[in-house]
């Protein structure tokens, strides 16, 4: 039997070797375990001396003068879009292919997401499709780091202070990565972050916000953090955060009506993981920029991440993903070529990515607000609701985009292996192409 034969066709899989601990994530030690623990003996789950401890090491790792502990990365957006002035009639411009926190959090304070087209290249949000979507009552622009890619921050960032709109960074997946030497997260005004366990800094479940604005940082206090607004508890006997005197009446009850406390063993997890994450997330770069470099050249494979040279990276890598062109392959759909590539021992080979957000019932009828009427178009804004083809890119991104393997260390042999999984199902595509395209 040729060694060359496909496996989905009887031939030896190109995946040998046990991967061991070459995808096992997150990385917990003993130190976590005795940090988490030590928060449980106290009994402090729900104080805040430890996460504000986080916060201020989280606030240094980034740059920026402000961070602020969230229960989850959904309940930072929530926060930061009201602390950007997202109310009832308003609206924000998102990418249509992220997660759904990156707008849905929006739609509950009454505002309508005005979905943007994605650039094939990057996955992020299309610039080119921005200005013609702002409107009287635009208010902020998510500027998504999709799967770890940095926003094009230099068309983004100029629009919108053009037009007077804040910029929200979404780096739920970017955590560490770069915009031309800077970290995402420091280019926009505020900034939000998923950390649950999934996630390039993983400490459990739990979000940040992080700004350099004071005025965003106190109104996110205020919204969903009511035990630092100068209200003694059981729990919290901290400083009062809040100095603007519009947000001062309100100490004691959050504006949102909201609890966006971390859970302290969290925060505890967190601090011990943001003490390693810089050294495992080079180990991450070196291991997958080695992948991407081995099948350089290779047809209908090409990889997500920025030129060479451009002072941009991924960071952590999270959700690592490629980019097919099935026109190089023949037309080979790139159900097939993934099948064909988990036969040869890639279990993670699969299409993605999210499906496109402007299509989902939830931005189309859901009546939240039980008004009787979308709520989307429930409190006078124009109608920005779009359908079936309106945003080309983002409703063939499941046609082009697929996972890869999320290496969390470099052993170039193991990595060379998969790589050669993907090389060969190319090399071959013309037998899975006389099968038929089904």
């Amino acid at each position: 039997m040729s060694q060359r034969q496909l496996a989905i066709h009887g031939g030896p899989k190109a995946v040998t070797k046990d991967p061991r601990d070459l995808f096992r994530w997150p990385i917990v030690t003993a130190e976590d375990e005795e940090a988490v623990l030590s928060v449980l003996r106290a009994g402090s789950m729900s104080g805040t001396d430890i996460t504000r401890q986080f916060e201020r090491e989280f606030a240094v790792w980034l740059g920026v003068p402000h961070a602020l502990g969230c229960c989850n990365g959904t309940a930072a957006l929530h926060a930061a879009f009201w602390a950007c002035g997202v109310g009832a009639g308003d609206e924000v411009i998102c990418p249509s292919i992220t997660y759904w926190a990156s707008g849905a959090p929006a739609v509950l304070l009454g505002a309508a997401v005005n979905f943007a087209d994605i650039d094939p290249q990057t996955l992020c949000l299309d610039p080119g499709d921005i200005e013609r979507r702002i409107g009287p009552r635009t208010r902020a622009i998510v500027a998504v780091h999709y799967l770890g890619h940095p926003c094009d921050m230099d068309r983004i960032l100029p629009l919108a202070r053009r037009h007077g709109v804040r910029v929200i960074e979404d780096a739920s997946h970017a955590h560490g990565a770069l915009y031309k030497g800077r970290k995402v997260g420091t280019l926009g005004d505020i900034v939000c972050f998923s950390l649950m366990s999934g996630k390039g800094l993983p400490i459990g479940e739990g979000g940040m916000m992080a700004t350099s604005d004071r005025e965003l940082y106190e109104r996110c206090v205020a919204f969903g953090h009511y035990e630092r607004t100068g209200v003694f508890s059981r729990y919290n006997a901290v400083e009062n955060q809040i100095t603007r005197e519009n947000l001062k009446a309100y100490a004691g009850l959050p504006l949102g009506a909201v609890k966006h406390r971390l859970n302290q063993t969290c925060a505890a997890m967190g601090r011990v993981q943001l003490k390693y994450f810089d050294a495992r997330m080079q180990e991450i770069q070196n291991a997958m920029n080695r992948f991407w470099d081995l099948l350089e050249g290779v047809p209908g494979v090409h990889a997500h991440r920025p030129p060479r040279g451009s002072g941009s990276t991924m960071g952590a890598w999270y959700a690592a993903s490629g980019l097919y062109r099935a026109d190089e392959l023949g037309g080979l759909p790139l159900a097939r070529f993934c099948e064909a590539v988990r036969a040869e021992g890639v279990s993670a080979s699969g299409a993605g990515p999210n499906e496109p957000l402007h299509l989902h019932p939830f931005f189309h009828t859901a009546d939240v607000f039980q008004q009787g009427r979308p709520t989307v178009v429930a409190f006078g804004q124009r109608d920005v609701r779009q359908g079936p083809g309106s945003l080309p890119v983002a409703e063939r991104a499941r046609e082009f985009v697929h996972w890869v393997p999320w290496f969390k260390h470099d052993e170039p042999e193991m990595i060379k292996e998969y790589a050669d999984a993907y090389r060969k199902v190319a090399a071959h595509a013309g037998e899975l192409l006389a099968q038929g395209k089904g």
